[in-house]
Parts: structure tokens; sequence; C-alpha cells
């Protein structure tokens, strides 16, 4: 499965953005999607998940509570809502997907990614 992401840019802190994800490839397999992020120097940490059934989500802990994650089952996308902003989110975002939900917050147990999308918080 191919992933795009797109929906980054600068916003100041306080603010909101959303990003997508599109999902192209085999329609038949079902997988769990992702976001992760990863700033300058730091390791790609988890975000949110969303299971393939729309049923259940997840988040890191420094983002529940301000980020929703979200599914067009039909359009074959994910979306993440970003609210509350802070400077300390600034990041590479990046959607993944995978068929497995074991270890759903370590990006290495994803096999699909998409190419990333910049977040720049300014205080």
């Amino acid at each position: 499965v191919q992933l795009q992401a797109s929906g980054g840019g600068v916003v100041q802190a306080g603010g909101s953005l959303r990003l997508s994800c599109s999902a192209s490839g085999p329609s038949d397999t079902q997988y769990h999607m992702a976001w992760f992020r990863q700033a300058p120097g730091k390791e790609r940490e988890f975000v949110a998940l969303k299971t393939f059934s729309g049923s259940n989500e997840f988040y890191g802990d420094s983002v529940r509570g301000r980020f929703k994650i979200t599914r067009d089952g039909a359009k074959n996308a994910v979306y993440l809502q970003m609210n509350s902003l802070k400077p300390e989110d600034t990041a590479v975002y990046y959607c993944a997907a995978d068929r497995s939900f074991l270890g759903y917050n370590k990006p290495q147990r994803y096999a699909f990614w998409g190419q990333g999308t910049l977040v720049t918080v300014s205080s």
C-alpha cells in the first residue's frame, strides 16, 4: 500500500492544523493506520492510531486530549486534527499502516510509511 501525507505547515502556538493521509493499493486488506512524528535529533514518536474497524483509537501521552485521529473508510484515508498546538509539536509527521496491531506504538512494527509532512509551531 502507498501512503501520501499532506497538510503540514506553519502555525502559531495555540492554533490548529489538520493532516491527511491517503492510502492506495490493495483494498481487500485491512490496515491499522497510525501517525508518528519525528523532531530533529529525536526518535520517531507514536502520535495516534485508528484500528481498521474504526472502533478503537489510541494516543501518545503528549498529544492525548489535543489531537484527534479519524478515518474515512470510503476514501481510504486517515486524518489527524491537531488542536492547541505547542512549539514542542514541531516535527515531521508520518502516516503508517500495518495489518498487525501488535506493538502499535513502535515504528519498527509498521510495514508501510508515507513520505512525511512538516509541521512547525511558532511561539
